[in-house]
């Protein structure tokens, strides 16, 4: 009792010490995605043949629901699927909130949301031109009456595109909400980041730093697996994981990058929700894991380290 006490002491004061960060940093994305939700939609719409940069670009920017915006879109036959993996790969959901509240260079965060926006863009036009020349691209029309027929919404195509915009993380409108809804992130990130300390923190002090590091950094092949396997999860509580467990030391790049390519917030859930058609989200789920683990496994071999 004494241990899980000191433990939860140690990780309460570590987490109290990040909340006025994070606060700051979900208050600045509330309020890009409250006023540029609009403006983000009608670019992707409009981006053509060149979605995948478009959407790997603004995938990059930290706010919250945008890969959902993107899989309701993909379910409406708004966007390519290339647009969507691009999205989902560049994603950085809780990286970018959890790197500002730890004080990290800012430098090491830009270089990992680089390769992520590369990765997206590279694996989002080879998947548009693999469909394009076995003529599986679709009819090159939005679907989104379908859609809302699918998700029994009684609505309009204009509708649609409303709920297209939010992906299912609805929000109100006016300062307060904007207030509230990142004083909830917050919360919610804490206490993921209190949680993961706590287990991780026990962890270290029945198991020792030496065997930990011995399971998982001086094993980085099996790492990389497990990380994109936890990326995938659609949680916060996955991003706060692995960008804690990298910033700790536990997890080198090479996990770390496989991770976080993988962890796309909500938009696989999105899409397995929005989207008809089980093989085909599994196959894109199956694609988003085998380029987080390829990245990763290459980022290894290559010893490119943050």
């Amino acid at each position: 009792m004494e241990l899980l006490l000191h433990v939860l002491e140690h990780s309460f004061w570590d987490t109290l010490r990040l909340v006025p960060f994070l606060l700051v940093t979900y208050l600045a994305m509330e309020a890009l995605e409250h006023s540029a939700a609009d403006r983000v939609q009608a670019v992707v719409e409009r981006s053509g043949k060149a979605g995948p940069v478009v959407g790997a670009l603004l995938g990059a920017l930290p706010q919250c629901g945008f890969s959902a915006m993107a899989a309701t879109l993909y379910a409406g036959r708004v966007v390519t699927v290339g647009t969507l993996v691009a999205v989902i790969l560049s994603t950085s959901d809780e990286m970018v909130p959890v790197f500002l509240a730890h004080q990290e260079p800012a430098g090491r965060m830009f270089a990992i949301m680089a390769v992520k926006v590369v990765v997206g863009v590279v694996a989002g036009f080879a998947v548009d031109a693999f469909l394009r020349a076995s003529r599986r691209s679709g009819d090159g029309h939005a679907h989104i009456h379908e859609l809302c027929e699918r998700a029994h919404c009684h609505c309009d195509d204009g509708d649609a595109h409303e709920d297209g915009r939010g992906g299912g993380h609805a929000h109100g409108h006016g300062r307060w909400a904007i207030v509230r809804s990142a004083a909830v992130h917050t919360a919610q990130v804490s206490a993921w980041i209190l949680v993961i300390t706590f287990v991780f923190g026990l962890v270290i002090e029945l198991v020792g730093t030496e065997a930990l590091a011995a399971l998982l950094a001086n094993h980085p092949v099996r790492a990389t697996f497990v990380a994109a396997l936890v990326g995938l999860i659609p949680n916060c509580g996955a991003s706060v994981a692995i960008t804690e467990l990298y910033l700790e030391g536990v997890l080198t790049t090479a996990p770390m990058l496989a991770g976080l390519l993988a962890s796309g917030g909500v938009g696989l859930l999105v899409l397995w929700r929005t989207n008809a058609g089980a093989r085909l989200n599994a196959t894109i789920t199956v694609f988003i894991y085998a380029v987080a683990v390829a990245v990763g496994l290459l980022a290894g071999a290559l010893g490119i380290l943050f």
